[in-house]
C-alpha cells in the first residue's frame, strides 16, 4: 500500500508554466494507493480551466476521488470562503484520492487567521495578502481484509503561531475518531508537527523546494500503534518535475 502527498502548486512546474500532460505523467508516476493534493485548481485559467482532481483520478485509477474547496474564486484575487453549499465556477482546495475504497466521508473546516499578511511576490514586491480559509477531508478507507484507517488530507498556511494553532484545533477535532489516522498534507511545519499533533512521523525527508530540497514542510503521521496499520517498508521524495515541493510517498506492508 503506497500513501502519498503531493502540494501540486496547482500542476505548475518550475518553470511557472502549467503542462497538464506533465501533471497526469507525474501522478501516474507516484503510483500512490492513497494521494492527499493540496494546491489544487477547478476551472482555474492558470490551470487551463482543467479540474486538476479529476485529471489526478484518472492518472492513478482512483475509485474515489473528493475535492474539498477552500474558496470560490481566484487565489490572490478576487474570492469567497467555501462553505457547504457547493458552487460552479472557479475553485481552489485540497483532495483526497484512493483506489480502494472510502467511507464517512466529511470535511472539517478551518477558519483562516483573522488579519491580512504582507507576502513578498516576485514582480509585485511585497504585497498585503487574505489569509485563505483552511480544510481537512477526513475518510474512513478499507486498505485491505479487516484493515482499516481514518485517513486526513489538509493544507495549513504559512502563517506563524496560527498554522500551530490550526493543527491543535484540528488535532482535537480527529479525537473521537477510530484508530489508525493517518494525517496528510502540506503542514507548512517542520519537527514541530510530530511534536505539536502527538502523531508519530511515518517519513522523515526534505520536501522543499523542489529543485533542491532543504526543509519538510509536507507529512505523513500516524495516530495509532503502527501493528495496527502494518510495516512501513519504505519512503521517498521522488523529483516529477511539477510544481516547487516533493511528494513525500510511504510504502507500507499491511500485512507486516
Amino acid at each position: 500500500m503506497r500513501l502519498a502527498t503531493f502540494n501540486v502548486a496547482s500542476a505548475r512546474a518550475a518553470d511557472g508554466t502549467t503542462d497538464l500532460s506533465a501533471y497526469r505523467a507525474a501522478i501516474r508516476e507516484l503510483d500512490a494507493d492513497v494521494l492527499a493534493l493540496q494546491e489544487v485548481d477547478r476551472d482555474q485559467p492558470r490551470s487551463g480551466g482543467a479540474d486538476l482532481t479529476r485529471c489526478a483520478a484518472e492518472a492513478m485509477g482512483a475509485v474515489e476521488q473528493v475535492f474539498a474547496p477552500t474558496l470560490y474564486g481566484t487565489p490572490g484575487r478576487r474570492w469567497t470562503a467555501a462553505g457547504e453549499q457547493h458552487r460552479d465556477g472557479p475553485a481552489y482546495g485540497c483532495a483526497l484520492l484512493s483506489r480502494v475504497p472510502l467511507h464517512d466521508v466529511h470535511l472539517v473546516r478551518i477558519p483562516a487567521a483573522p488579519v491580512a499578511l504582507p507576502l513578498w511576490v516576485p514582480g509585485p514586491g511585497l504585497v498585503v495578502v487574505r489569509e485563505e480559509p483552511r480544510v481537512a477531508v477526513v475518510a474512513r478507507a478499507d486498505l485491505g481484509p479487516r484493515r482499516s484507517a481514518t485517513v486526513v488530507a489538509t493544507h495549513l498556511p504559512f502563517v506563524p503561531g496560527w498554522k500551530q494553532w490550526q493543527l491543535v484545533r484540528l488535532v482535537r477535532s480527529l479525537e473521537h475518531l477510530p484508530d489508525p489516522l493517518l494525517l496528510l498534507g502540506d503542514l507548512n511545519l517542520q519537527g514541530s508537527a510530530s511534536r505539536l499533533s502527538g502523531y508519530r512521523s511515518l517519513a522523515q525527508a526534505p520536501t522543499f523546494p523542489s529543485s533542491r530540497p532543504r526543509l519538510q514542510l509536507d507529512h505523513v503521521l500516524l495516530r495509532g500503534r503502527t501493528e495496527d496499520l502494518g510495516t512501513v517498508t519504505g519512503t521517498s521524495t521522488p523529483a516529477l518535475g511539477v510544481s516547487d515541493h516533493r511528494p513525500l510517498v510511504v510504502d507500507v506492508d499491511l500485512a507486516g
